[in-house]
């Protein structure tokens, strides 16, 4: 007998759908006003909705093209860890978005963890250079 996968949650299959089509209305929609980010790179967590769609605007064109895919996926009731994998400049990037929403369905936490270091290496001034003011 094969045990069933949990359904997932809707903030991720929206979540999904912003990777997949880089969907930055839905993007908008999705992340709440008090949300925070935490990057692997970054000693501080960057507070609040603009700065959070900052981040992740900057990762969806880092990643766009990269092969960037979701290897597998755990729910809590307000959580969700997503594993995902890459290649960045000929080095494999393995990682996970740590996500957590409020009642409204809306993020409220990104952490992003990166390895190995060297991975960490080559996204670090792939990042710098969106988040640049131009």
């Amino acid at each position: 007998m094969t045990a069933e996968l949990p359904a997932r949650p809707g903030v991720v299959e929206r979540w999904h759908h912003v990777v997949e089509h880089c969907d930055l209305a839905a993007l908008d929609a999705l992340i709440a006003d008090d949300a925070v980010f935490s990057s692997p790179a970054v000693f501080t967590p960057q507070e609040g909705k603009a700065k959070v769609l900052a981040y992740l605007r900057a990762a969806l064109t880092v990643f766009d093209g990269t092969g960037f895919h979701y290897v597998e996926e755990w729910y809590g009731d307000r959580s969700a860890v997503l594993e995902f994998a890459t290649e960045l400049d000929g080095i494999h990037v393995n990682g996970i978005d740590l996500v957590h929403w409020n009642d409204r369905d809306q993020i409220t936490s990104f952490k992003v963890m990166v390895r190995p270091v060297k991975g960490l290496q080559a996204l670090i001034p792939l990042m710098a250079a969106q988040l640049s003011p131009s």
